[in-house]
């Protein structure tokens, strides 16, 4: 779709979009949403934004492949499970913390991280999937 309100709007949106899943994703383990909606919604960014300025744009504004991405996500959502065997608990059970960083609480869990990385994982399995769609489509 090569449109000019479309290649206008697209940017905008896509930014939009982006910014919300990585809301999504932080909401997520305390109230609906997580990784995998937020990562959802990320990939369909990427997608519009392929849609309007096709593969290459996408690959550009990535930088990284999208399975490294996805890659990352899962070992990220692995390494989240480590710190749990530290304590002598099961594997991927959730850990809590309290840290304070100027005199500001801030609570960390492995639960985030494991999201985090469930975000990676769907944002780059998905981008890849679309972008190889996109791709053969023009083919």
């Amino acid at each position: 779709m090569q449109t000019l309100i479309f290649r206008t709007a697209a940017p905008f949106l896509t930014g939009l979009m982006l910014m919300f899943s990585v809301f999504v994703m932080l909401r997520g383990h305390n109230e609906p949403g997580g990784g995998f909606t937020g990562g959802l919604i990320a990939a369909s960014a990427f997608a519009i934004h392929g849609i309007a300025f096709g593969v290459p744009a996408v690959r550009r504004a990535l930088y990284f492949h999208p399975m490294a991405v996805a890659g990352f996500g899962l070992f990220l959502a692995a390494i989240a499970g480590l710190p749990s065997l530290l304590f002598g608990v099961p594997f991927l059970t959730g850990l809590w913390a309290s840290p304070s960083l100027l005199g500001v609480s801030v609570d960390l869990s492995t639960v985030m991280f494991f999201d985090i990385g469930v975000y990676f994982v769907v944002v780059g399995s998905f981008t890849s999937i679309a972008l190889a769609l996109e791709d053969r489509e023009h083919d």
